[in-house]
């Protein structure tokens, strides 16, 4: 496999890709945080049902968990985990971002709709699906598809093509930058040419 930017273009419609993110974790206290909710337009608490609904610019928070979202439907189960439903609206896609143990590092996505459960932390990006690993301001790998799975404990992803995906034809698409060795080859500046020098003189000619 080549060091360099690599675009899996050809992966079907109905194709899984499973994706190791490194070997390094999402943040590790995040599921020791509260789980907290603020939002523009407010919502309806069931209390018999255990269910309770937020509109307008809803943010959803855990740690260093941020999903932002247009409105978010959430739910307890009997033993105290939450499962939240979270949708955009026209223009405006839900969002995620989640800290790794990396310094510097982070795993970021946007879809049209997104599922959140504490029990299993996972993720579950539905529809115009974009995941990507990032470091600092800089994109490190990037997964596109119809569906995109993001395990936080493993920090696997498994990406699905469809008729939802971003790219034509309805793949899945991975890119994966240089690691390592490679990623130092790749970063490092190329020698700077030595300038040419003009004369003032010109050579003397030989008889």
């Amino acid at each position: 496999m080549p060091s360099k930017l690599l675009g899996l273009a050809g992966v079907g419609l109905s194709a899984l890709l499973t994706l190791a993110a490194g070997p390094a974790w999402a943040e590790k206290a995040d599921h020791l945080m509260p789980l907290n909710i603020a939002s523009e337009k407010g919502g309806s608490v069931d209390v018999a049902n255990q269910r309770t609904e937020f509109l307008g610019d809803v943010v959803l928070s855990r740690g260093s968990l941020v999903l932002r979202a247009e409105r978010i439907d959430l739910r307890e189960t009997g033993d105290g985990y939450y499962q939240a439903n979270a949708s955009g609206k026209t223009g405006k896609q839900v969002s995620f971002r989640q800290a790794r143990d990396v310094p510097g590092e982070a795993i970021e996505g946007f879809a049209d709709a997104l599922e959140y459960d504490t029990r299993s932390d996972s993720v579950r990006f539905l529809g115009n699906a974009v995941v990507r690993r990032t470091q600092g301001s800089k994109v490190a790998d990037e997964v596109t598809g119809a569906l995109i799975v993001y395990n936080n404990r493993s920090e696997v992803f498994t990406a699905e093509g469809g008729a939802t995906s971003p790219h034509p034809s309805g793949r899945v698409r991975v890119v994966l930058m240089p690691r390592g060795a490679a990623a130092a080859e790749a970063n490092a500046a190329p020698a700077s040419a030595v300038p040419l020098q003009p004369s003032v003189t010109l050579p003397k000619r030989q008889p």
